[in-house]
Parts: structure tokens; C-alpha cells; sequence
């Protein structure tokens, strides 16, 4: 098989939970556990950071793995899901697994694949970690998928552990609860591995803390430790903070390329992990935190994070996806200059709907569409939900299709935002 008859059979064989959702979920690590054993235990061979949450994970296991980079480690990335191109999930200092090795690694183990007949995901994470195992890298910074405590990343020892935030997502797997959803993130928490909670949260603060002590591990709450007293943005578009412990300036003028208002709080949770780390014995210079913050897309290759199209009229998505995600992303469109709003919206079937519609602007124009995979919920009935909160706009089957549609009613001081999904985004990007 070639690469696109490679990915063409993983898709179309292996459940994946990005397109069919609650089939493709395993409540246990069963198959993880076996695929470890048949590969010989590829994730000992290598350090790693396991970076968890309900919103930021992605972004903070890019910015850290661009530092660690600057600072002169092999590090290798696994992220999901991705947006163009299978092999943006599993990266070495920036650049993706290659076509050979997928195809070699699938038709190599193919027969241990229909025997044990892992999800998508169970696979791509054993492809991961023997890829990273293969290439000594020093350090990986893995990404949770969902969850934590039965999530296929689960099986590392890492020599930290970030959980950035809670919130209500992936309910039907994870609880509908902050509580519940902590308790499983929770899980990721192990024996005498220091964690970095991001964001403090009354509901579930505790949880945490009570999770540390029973692993005889240090917690620390990165919010309570840093803060951003200030923060613009440079004549080149990037972000640039002031940032601050106890009143005084620890990282003055630092810059960073990801845009987006809520990068705040993933910069404050990274830089209190990049803390741990160097107590940890990694050496990086305070040159290579600024150098790596700066340069996080060139290094690492993160796209549909407040992501820019084009100007004229401005265009823009993001890949936030659910109530907290979107909440600060129309926050940050509030502060946006333009004159008519519109977006072009598409989500999942398996989400709640009503909670995301609930606090999209009313006075935008809607272009309602959907990506292209099984799990996208119909442009039609999406429609249907949002009249019931005043939004009002017409339906297009394909998101391309939505985007023109945009294009041809506006002028040149609107603003078009593209979201709702992380799979519409990843149709433009």
C-alpha cells in the first residue's frame, strides 16, 4: 500500500472516535496495555510530559515543546486530532512522522492490528511512541486525547504532569459534572510526579489536591503563582506580556506568535511547568523561553488558534469547540474592531448543542454548515437549534460553500469567523 491507501485502510477499518464518536471509545486500556507489550514498551524509552484539560492542552503542549526545542532537546510531539494531514499528530522538533514510516509501520503490524483490533486512536499512539523510541528523542510532550484516566496516553510515567483546565465536554464519556470530568482527568495525576493545574476552579480545586496527597506528590496552581499584569499587540501580530509573581516582573516584553486573548492562562500554566522542569535538571534559559514563546507556529506548526486568513475583510477561526472554549473566543471578537459580524458555524452531533448556541452573538449573520465526516450534525437541524436562541442565517452543505457565501455579503470592515468545530476549521486551514 502507498501513504493515501495506508491512511485510506486506517480509516475505513479502525473505529476513530474524531469521526464516529461514542463507537469508537474504549473504557478501559485493555488494548493499549497489549499493543505496549507486542512493541516492548516504546514510552520507557524516552522522557515525556503528559499534558491534559478541557480547553488549552493543545496549544500549552505546543508551546512547551517549542521551548524545550529552542533549548536544544529532541523532542517529539504527539497531539490530536489533526487538521490536514495525519502526520501532524506525531512531530520531532517540528517536523512530521514521515509517509514511509506510516506506511511501513501499518503494513509491518497489520496482522497484530486485525487481531487485537484497536480504535484509531490506540493504534496512533502506539505508532507514536515506537516512532519516538526508534529516533531517541530526549523528550516527548504527549497530549491526553480525551479524558485521562482511561485515555491510551495513560500508560507513560511522566516526569510531569499539566492539567490546564475543566470544563463541560465530552460529557457522554466523561461525566456531566465539572467534578466528574476532574476525577477523570485527574487520573493522569501519579505516584510522586509533580502536577501543574492551570486554572483554580472552585468545583473541583479539591479534587486535585486530594489526588496529589493520595500519590504523595507536589501540586501547584500555576494561576495562583504568575499573572499577567499587562499585555498588547506588537506591530508584527504578535502578543506581548508582562508577567508577573508576587508584584514583580518575572518575564518582561515576552512575546508570543499564538494569538487570542485566552492564551493568558495556557502561557501562565506553561510557564509555571517550565519551572518544575528546570527544578526538574532541564536546562533552559530564560533566552530560550522567550526565543520558543515567540516562535511556537514556526516551530512547532500549530494551526486554528485565533488564526488570521486573510484581510480585507478580516477572516479568522479557531478550533475552540465547546461552552468554555467559545466563550472566550466571543469575548475576543467583542474586542475585535469590525462593523457586521458574521460566522460560519458547523459542531459535532454528539456535543451540547444548546449550551454552545446559547451564547453565540445574536446580532451576527449565520452561515450553518457542516465538515465533512460522519459525526458532523446536519446544517438543517443546527439551523433548527439556533432559531430557538434568535440566530438566524441559511444552511450550505459544505463549508467552502458557507465561506464564499460570507465573502459575497460583506464589506471590507467585516469580520467572517469560521468555528463551531475543529473539523470545519481544518476544511480551510
Amino acid at each position: 500500500m502507498n501513504y493515501q491507501e495506508t491512511l485510506d485502510w486506517l480509516f475505513r477499518q479502525l473505529p476513530m472516535f474524531q469521526r464516529q464518536g461514542k463507537a469508537a471509545y474504549k473504557a478501559d486500556l485493555y488494548n493499549t496495555i497489549e499493543l505496549d507489550k507486542y512493541f516492548n514498551h516504546p514510552h520507557k524509552k524516552f522522557k515525556s510530559i503528559h499534558v491534559a484539560g478541557t480547553n488549552g492542552k493543545g496549544s500549552v503542549s505546543h508551546m512547551l515543546a517549542s521551548v524545550l526545542q529552542e533549548a536544544g532537546y529532541k523532542v517529539g510531539l504527539y497531539t490530536s486530532p489533526h487538521l490536514k494531514d495525519f502526520r501532524e499528530r506525531i512531530r520531532i522538533n517540528g517536523e512530521m512522522i514521515s509517509e514511509n514510516y506510516v506506511v511501513n509501520f501499518i503494513h509491518e503490524h497489520q496482522k497484530k492490528f486485525q487481531e487485537i483490533k484497536p480504535s484509531f486512536f490506540e493504534m496512533t499512539v502506539a505508532m507514536a511512541f515506537d516512532y519516538f523510541a526508534t529516533q531517541k528523542i530526549e523528550v516527548a510532550v504527549i497530549e491526553v486525547g480525551m479524558g485521562g484516566r482511561l485515555d491510551s496516553t495513560n500508560i507513560i510515567k511522566p516526569e510531569l504532569s499539566v492539567i490546564t483546565n475543566i470544563g463541560l465536554d465530552h460529557t457522554v464519556f466523561l461525566g456531566n459534572s465539572l467534578k466528574k470530568i476532574a476525577s477523570e482527568k485527574a487520573g493522569i495525576i501519579k505516584e510522586n510526579i509533580p502536577v501543574v493545574i492551570g486554572e483554580t476552579q472552585n468545583e473541583t480545586e479539591r479534587i486535585f489536591i486530594n489526588k496529589a496527597k493520595e500519590n504523595n506528590t507536589e501540586i501547584c496552581f500555576a494561576d495562583q503563582y504568575y499573572r499577567i499584569d499587562y499585555s498588547m499587540l506588537s506591530t508584527n501580530n504578535k502578543q506581548v506580556f508582562n508577567v508577573e509573581n508576587s508584584g514583580n516582573v518575572i518575564y518582561h516584553g515576552l512575546k508570543l506568535d499564538l494569538l487570542g486573548s485566552y492564551q493568558k492562562k495556557n502561557l501562565v500554566t506553561v510557564l509555571r511547568s517550565i519551572d518544575l522542569l528546570k527544578e526538574g535538571g532541564y536546562n533552559i534559559e530564560a533566552e530560550k523561553i522567550y526565543s520558543g514563546l515567540n516562535d511556537v507556529v514556526k516551530n512547532t506548526g500549530l494551526k486554528g488558534r485565533w488564526q488570521v486568513l486573510s484581510y480585507n475583510p478580516t477572516i479568522l477561526c479557531d478550533t475552540a469547540h465547546n461552552n468554555e472554549g467559545l466563550r472566550m473566543v466571543m469575548d475576543q471578537i467583542k474586542q475585535t474592531a469590525h462593523e457586521s459580524l458574521h460566522i460560519v458555524f458547523g459542531v459535532v452531533d454528539d456535543k451540547n448543542v444548546e449550551s454552545i448556541l446559547s451564547i453565540l452573538p445574536k446580532q451576527a449573520k449565520y452561515y450553518f454548515t457542516k465538515a465533512q465526516i460522519p459525526r458532523a450534525l446536519d446544517q438543517n437541524i443546527l439551523k433548527e437549534k439556533a432559531s430557538k436562541y434568535n440566530l438566524k442565517g441559511e444552511c450550505f452543505e459544505k463549508v467552502n460553500l458557507a465561506v464564499e457565501a460570507a465573502k459575497k455579503n460583506t464589506k471590507p470592515n467585516d469580520l467572517i469567523f469560521i468555528g463551531g468545530s475543529t473539523f470545519v476549521v481544518a476544511e480551510l486551514v
